[in-house]
């Protein structure tokens, strides 16, 4: 398990600032630094430090921590305490599958119920994107890609099943595997999204999952060619579950 030592420690991106109960504080507060990339996978978690940090006991922290262990955020090793959730480079794909399942799934029924205000929705995630390939920002890249195919997906109305996209989004995010795309990249991926728009446009679900599929396979090949940037853990050694 890589610990990237390099790195500042996670503590010193957490506000420590409460708002609500201790635990709902601490939960929130990791989460957030979790989800925006700030501690990359495999950055241990230090409980103690995180307790102090927030003027709490160890015990809200720990209930904080088994939370996002269930959400796949977080892993722990017997004897070796917490750190941000690892995956190796077959299970990263392997999540993006099943986020590519969900997410086609929900398309198949938006493609029906979009309205042309969830349209324009998608149309301004589009442009963003757009900026952001102009300007190489790729954090903001990354961002706003996330938020583009949320936007498309949201009208199918299917709360459960936007509830597990967003969850397999979440447990990808560490990673930042947008922002490891290439200017050529993005344009092909910006040129996918613009299709989806159209075919969305057009209730042409049959060409609109064409489109989403062929995009998936676009965005695995992102991971497999920084996969030695993404702080994925090496196969022979998975992290623990």
């Amino acid at each position: 398990m890589s610990t990237h030592q390099s790195q500042p420690p996670l503590v010193s991106y957490l506000s420590g600032e409460r708002s609500g109960s201790a635990q709902a504080s601490v939960l929130g507060d990791l989460r957030r630094v979790i989800l925006d990339g700030s501690a990359a996978p495999g950055t241990a978690i230090p409980v103690g430090e995180v307790a102090d940090l927030f003027g709490i006991s160890a015990i809200p922290v720990r209930e904080a921590l088994k939370t996002l262990i269930g959400e796949g955020l977080v892993g722990h090793q017997t004897g070796g305490g917490y750190f941000v959730a690892q995956l190796t480079l077959t299970e990263l794909k392997e999540i993006y599958f099943v986020r590519g399942v969900l997410e086609q799934a929900a398309l198949s029924r938006a493609c029906e119920l979009a309205t042309d205000d969830d349209l324009d929705r998608a149309r301004r995630q589009h442009e963003a994107l757009q900026e952001a390939t102009i300007a190489g920002d790729r954090r903001a890249y990354h961002v706003h890609s996330r938020l583009f195919h949320r936007a498309l997906a949201a009208p199918c109305g299917m709360l459960r099943l936007l509830n597990m996209f967003d969850s397999t989004w979440d447990i990808t995010e560490p990673f930042q595997v947008m922002q490891r795309a290439t200017g050529p990249t993005q344009l092909q991926l910006h040129s996918d999204h613009e299709k989806m728009i159209d075919a969305m446009a057009r209730r042409d679900a049959g060409d609109l999952i064409s489109i989403a599929q062929a995009h998936h396979r676009r965005l695995e090949s992102v991971i497999i060619e920084t996969a030695a940037e993404l702080n994925v853990a090496r196969e022979d050694q998975p992290p623990p579950r």
